[in-house]
């Protein structure tokens, strides 16, 4: 079936649609913080990980999904590799034994001082390209569009 949808669409898209910025955007420091991160053997995704279970109570993996914006699938999926390594533990919540809580390992905690300043660094060049930095409303327009704040 033949579409006759018009070429300036296309460009509106282009030039308007949220989800492509934020989607490339999001694709491309996710690349900068990979390749920084390689030092340390771990992408961001990881890297996020791990400091969203530097806390002192461990999370439930279904918490630490809503928090990272992932469903519990990808959640246990990613926790996978990172518990081979030995960066965390998965148990049993011994308040409800259907669910799983996780804790970070002192290898875990290890690996975030060396990967913490690099985080740091690369956060700061960033800034920098972007020109400013106080990059707080674009946080707190993020913020509100992932949760509804």
């Amino acid at each position: 079936m033949r579409s006759d949808l018009p070429l300036d669409v296309t460009h509106e898209v282009r030039d308007r649609c949220l989800c492509l910025h934020l989607q490339r955007a999001a694709r491309a420091i996710g690349r900068r913080f990979d390749e920084a991160l390689r030092p340390v053997a771990l992408s961001h995704g990881q890297y996020s990980l791990l400091v969203s279970l530097n806390r002192p109570e461990p999370p439930r993996i279904g918490e630490l999904a809503r928090f990272l914006a992932m469903d519990r699938t990808t959640m246990t999926a990613n926790l996978k590799p990172l518990e081979r390594r030995g960066l965390l533990t998965m148990h049993s919540d011994p308040e409800d034994k259907r669910s799983r809580r996780i804790t970070l390992t002192d290898a875990g905690r290890d690996l975030l001082v060396l990967a913490v300043p690099i985080w740091r660094k690369t956060h700061d060049m960033i800034d920098a390209q972007l020109g400013r930095d106080d990059s707080g409303p674009l946080k707190a327009d993020l913020i509100a569009l992932s949760f509804g704040s």
